[in-house]
C-alpha cells in the first residue's frame, strides 16, 4: 500500500539524486527575489529552480534579477517556467508546500526538524523532492497547498511570521542541505605537521636552558615548574612549526643573556 503522504513515484523511477531537489516559486512579483533565491540555492549546492506563472515573463533575464543572483546566473539560465504548479512538479515524488499559515484541512504540518527524515526516506524510495514557495504578497493558495504532500512551516516570531521569499528559500535550502549532507568545509591552508614527542622534549630542554639563564628556574629547587611545562605542552598539541618558534625564542634569550 502506498503511503498517503507521498504521491506515485513512477515519474521519478530514475531515482534522482537529492542534490537535484526542485525549488518552485509560484507567482513571484519581484525580480530581485528570483535572483536572490537563485543565489541562495547555489550557495547550498542546488541548481534546480522552477517558476510558476511569474508576474514578468522575462523575469529570468531582467537586470535586477541578474544583479541579485550575483554569480548564480547559471541557475537562472537553467531555470524552467511553467504555467501551472502541476506541470512544475510532474517529475517529483514528494511535494512540500511552504507556508506560515496553517490550514484546517490539508497535508500534514511539519517543521524543518523533519527534513532529515524526509531526506532519508526520499533517498531510499528514489523520490525527487520539490519545495514550493508562494508569492511575496499572498503566499500559496489553498488549492496549491492541497495538491502537496506535506506542509512545512519555519518557526518565527508569532507576531511577525512573514519571511522575505528569498530568505525563506535560503533557510529551507540550508536545512535541506543539512538533511542530505553538508559540503565539507575546506581549511584555508594545509594543516601543519604535529610535533613528535622527541621534538617536544628537545624544546622543553631548550626552555629549561633559557629559564636557567634568566634565573627564573633554580636548579637546586626546581619544584614542579618543568613537569607543569610538560603538561602545558601536551595540552597545546604543538605543531612542528610552533616548536621551532619557541626554540627560536629560547635561542634569542640565550644569545642575549650574559654567560656566567
Amino acid at each position: 500500500m502506498k503511503d498517503a503522504h507521498f504521491i506515485d513515484a513512477e515519474a521519478a523511477a530514475c531515482a534522482p539524486s537529492l542534490d537535484d531537489t526542485v525549488f518552485v516559486l509560484v507567482g513571484t512579483s519581484h525580480p530581485g527575489n528570483v535572483g536572490a533565491a537563485a543565489r541562495a540555492l547555489k550557495n547550498m549546492g542546488f541548481a534546480n529552480l522552477r517558476l510558476v506563472a511569474p508576474r514578468f515573463a522575462d523575469v529570468l533575464t531582467q537586470p535586477e534579477t541578474l544583479a541579485f543572483a550575483s554569480g548564480a546566473e547559471d541557475v537562472l539560465k537553467a531555470a524552467q517556467v511553467h504555467g501551472e504548479l502541476g506541470d512544475a512538479v510532474a517529475d517529483c515524488g514528494v511535494v512540500v508546500a511552504l507556508s506560515a499559515r496553517v490550514r484546517d484541512f490539508g497535508p500534514p504540518l511539519h517543521t524543518p526538524e523533519w527534513l532529515p527524515q524526509l531526506a532519508q526516506r526520499s533517498a531510499e524510495q528514489g523520490r525527487r523532492v520539490a519545495f514550493v514557495f508562494g508569492s511575496e504578497r499572498f503566499g500559496l493558495s489553498n488549492a496549491d497547498v492541497y495538491r502537496c504532500d506535506a506542509l512545512l512551516s519555519i518557526p518565527a516570531n508569532p507576531a511577525y511570521t512573514s519571511l522575505n521569499l528569498a530568505q525563506a528559500v535560503q533557510v529551507i535550502a540550508w536545512e535541506w542541505r543539512k538533511g542530505v549532507g553538508l559540503h565539507a568545509v575546506r581549511p584555508a591552508q594545509t594543516e601543519s605537521v604535529a610535533a613528535t614527542a622527541g621534538e617536544v622534549q628537545g624544546m622543553l630542554a631548550h626552555i629549561e636552558q633559557a629559564l636557567l639563564a634568566l634565573e627564573v628556574l633554580d636548579p637546586n629547587a626546581p619544584r614542579k615548574l618543568l613537569p607543569r611545562l610538560h603538561r602545558l605542552a601536551s595540552r597545546a598539541a604543538l605543531t612542528r612549526d610552533e616548536v621551532q618558534i619557541l626554540r627560536g625564542v629560547c635561542t634569542a634569550v640565550l644569545r642575549k643573556v650574559p654567560k656566567g
